[in-house]
């Protein structure tokens, strides 16, 4: 029998918008202990989304994580010698973290100049449905629906 789950820390909301989802992105978005930078880089990003698209750049970015984040998606299971790509719901908790980080992951792979400029771009490209991590939505939703007839196997 496994011991009782860990409780969860409360994070704390972000000092400019107060919002614990910003807190969590900047969490994800930080390296080495680095959060005061991590903040800057964040807050930066915004700004330059707010510019580019004339509206509330926090709203952007919220749209752009929304429409980031999968519902399902694909999980190996070996049955009898054979490994089958499984499509499973993805509870909520999850759904957020697999967005923040495909956001994070495809905005270090662009080809602009500073971190900001990477992030915003790809906030403001996730926002209209474009860009590599609305991509890799859609390519997690379609491998789901093609291994749609082996859903039986579910854990």
């Amino acid at each position: 029998m496994r011991k009782t789950a860990a409780k969860k820390k409360p994070i704390k909301a972000d000092p400019k918008y107060h919002d614990t989802l910003v807190t969590r992105f900047v969490n994800s978005l930080m390296y080495d202990g680095k959060k005061s930078t991590a903040f800057t880089v964040f807050y930066d990003a915004i700004d330059l989304v707010s510019q580019r698209t004339q509206e509330d750049g926090i709203g952007v970015w919220k749209r752009a994580l929304t429409n980031v984040m999968p519902s399902v998606e694909v999980k190996s299971r070996r049955v009898g010698g054979a490994t089958f790509q499984i499509p499973t719901e993805i509870r909520p908790a999850r759904r957020v973290a697999v967005g923040i980080q495909w956001l994070i992951m495809y905005s270090r792979k662009r080809n602009e100049k500073s971190m900001a400029q990477k992030l915003a771009a790809e906030i403001v490209a996730a926002s209209k449905e474009e860009g590599a991590a609305f991509k890799k939505k859609e390519d997690t939703h379609r491998m789901a629906e093609a291994n749609k007839a082996f859903s039986h196997f579910r854990f």
